[in-house]
């Protein structure tokens, strides 16, 4: 389905064409004089140079042609798309779309499974690189962005009509895990999984839980600060593991299912959710053949015992590093590991594109993974690699967001005090059941944690105001949910008062019968529009501007208008069919954003 934008395009371009002018002097734009017109075209003014002629007198000509395009139509029986066509000095063009064009348009929109939305005609399969966590360790204020912005993006592209793999890519390997294994072993020696002799099986249950072993690693990690011989160790156990130590392995392996359970409950309480629970040592079987075929092929070299990849250009404004493939005591970087993943997802996937949500400070980080990547031909040339770098969450100090002692804040106690807060205020506005309230705290307290952090352009800093994002009024997640709650308990209760229908809602939307009305209708017939530019760009706070506008337009027409003692059925019926889809509308802009709406609030 066109967007309203191409078709009334289309039908100025016609107009342009008719009266021996170009036709893309006909491209139309949303007036930013909503007072004047809906529409705008500045194509006479455009054309002014070319035909040596005066802008309004082009304006004019294609005026007419537009009224007699709107006659001819209504002559036919058919519907014409404006209302009104007016020429204005010094040149402009005024359009105004017909009340019953919009009812059509809507109509058509409304019987459409993706709401006009028209999906990708070549689909791609799209790896997103987002989460990004540690074993051992738990979620803080710092994964939050890559976890809701990867989230949106990937709902967003299926959205879109393609194929996506989201993929965690956990932190599992290196010193951390080194360091682990030290401390258990400090703290429990006789543990089977440090008996060289051990031939029986290992355990079934983990030697620890998860507040046990978030305790352990910042210990250890202190220790081997302040602790040569014990550092020592801990490097020693690194190296034991990454060999394949049979008992290193399996304590390993319980670190891995201990942290994991824990991440999913935690994601989860976030509505994130992950296609792939890969780690960096999925990517560890690739290293050695990687270093291997870059040397053979001519692409590393070796410096000072470390193994390099070029990847400067000359159009370079500034200095981009080599790539360091290995170090000079053969250990691997995040570069190595990030490059072995590649050959992984290729090898095991065949992605068309990958993107990475991660923290834009480490652009060049990325810029060096993916220009080494082409450079020795780890991807196809028309494989895709994005960067979707995202700013930090400050508190209202402008720095990073911490608790209120300090330190870093859990992504559970964040939750859990916004949880808190919803509950506090949806108590306080009426009495409800306390159980319910609870659900309704969550679902509320989640649209404002996530409407809070993706109504910013990823890219940028933002500041995480408790208050504001928790607010029933203003650009929120609650706004947006108190809106969705009032068109279902209108919904509800015309169905109520017409039982005979059997609950069916009506289908035919009309032509506006106010002005509000038609604004809410104008508002609508941008969703095809904002759902494109959301998929190209990756920019999910397109949506949640969309859908504020929207609740805003709706807002209006609902104070305005007496909608449920309106006596007139026939046209009360058209109002509920037109809160139907803003319904719709609202909803899909929700989950794509990866929240939902409650029954009641």
């Amino acid at each position: 389905m066109k967007k309203i934008l191409e078709l009334i395009s289309q039908e100025v371009s016609s107009a342009f064409e008719a009266c021996g002018y170009d036709a893309s002097y006909g491209k139309t734009g949303i007036s930013n004089r909503p007072d004047l017109c809906e529409y705008q075209c500045n194509g006479a003014m455009a054309a002014k140079k070319k035909y040596q002629k005066a802008p309004i007198m082009i304006a004019n000509e294609v005026v007419e042609k537009l009224a007699a395009h709107m006659e001819a139509a209504r002559q036919q029986g058919a519907v014409p798309l404006f209302e009104k066509a007016e020429a204005v000095n010094p040149g402009f063009i005024n359009l105004k779309v017909s009340g019953e064009y919009l009812a059509g348009y809507l109509g058509d929109m409304a019987s459409d499974a993706d709401l006009s939305f028209e999906k990708a005609k070549q689909p791609k399969t799209i790896m997103i690189d987002f989460g990004g966590a540690n074993v051992a360790k738990p979620l803080h204020v710092g994964h939050l962005r890559s976890a809701i912005i990867g989230e949106s993006v990937k709902r967003i592209c299926r959205f879109a009509g393609h194929t996506v793999i989201g993929d965690v890519h956990l932190g599992d390997w290196g010193l951390q895990m080194g360091l682990i294994i030290t401390e258990v072993r400090h703290r429990q020696p006789e543990l089977p999984y440090f008996d060289g002799n051990f031939e029986g099986e290992y355990p079934q249950e983990a030697p620890f839980t998860i507040s046990e072993l978030e305790e352990i690693y910042p210990t250890a990690s202190a220790k081997s600060k302040e602790d040569e011989a014990y550092k020592k160790e801990a490097l020693e156990a690194t190296a034991k593991l990454q060999d394949g130590e049979r008992g290193y392995r399996a304590l390993w392996q319980h670190i891995l299912n201990v942290s994991i359970a824990d991440l999913k409950k935690n994601y989860g309480n976030l509505n994130v959710e992950f296609d792939l629970w890969k780690k960096e040592s999925d990517a560890q079987p690739y290293i050695a053949d990687m270093a291997e075929y870059m040397k053979k092929e001519g692409y590393a070299y070796e410096d000072q015992g470390a193994l390099i990849v070029d990847i400067k250009e000359e159009s370079d404004t500034k200095e981009v590093p080599p790539c360091i493939i290995l170090k000079s005591d053969g250990a691997a970087l995040y570069t190595t590991t990030d490059l072995a993943t590649i050959i992984d997802r290729v090898k095991n996937y065949d992605p068309d594109e990958i993107i990475y949500v991660v923290d834009k400070r480490q652009e060049m980080h990325f810029t060096q993974v993916f220009r080494c990547a082409r450079k020795t031909k780890l991807v196809k040339d028309d494989m895709e690699l994005k960067f979707l770098g995202f700013g930090t969450m400050n508190g209202k100090d402008g720095k990073p967001f911490k608790t209120r002692e300090g330190g870093v804040m859990r992504l559970e106690r964040l939750i859990s005090e916004i949880n808190d807060e919803m509950y506090k205020k949806i108590m306080e506005n009426h009495e409800a059941d306390p159980d319910e309230a609870r659900q309704t705290a969550k679902l509320v307290g989640l649209s404002a944690i996530k409407y809070g952090d993706l109504s910013n352009q990823a890219s940028k800093d933002y500041v995480f105001d408790v208050d504001k994002f928790t607010s029933f009024e203003g650009n929120t997640g609650p706004y947006i949910l108190y809106t969705i709650v009032r068109i279902k308990s209108i919904l509800n209760k015309y169905r109520a008062q017409n039982t005979s229908a059997g609950g069916d809602l009506p289908k035919t939307i009309l032509a506006p019968a106010n002005e509000s009305e038609k604004a809410l209708m104008l508002e609508l017939t941008k969703f095809n529009s904002v759902m494109e530019q959301a998929c190209e760009e990756l920019a999910p706070h397109k949506i949640c501007s969309f859908i504020y506008d929207l609740s805003n337009a709706l807002n209006r027409f609902y104070h305005e208008t007496k909608i449920l003692a309106q006596e007139d059925k026939v046209q009360q019926a058209g109002w509920i069919a037109l809160l139907d889809l803003t319904k719709r509308v609202l909803e899909t802009g929700i989950d794509l954003l990866g929240f939902e709406a409650p029954e009641r609030m």
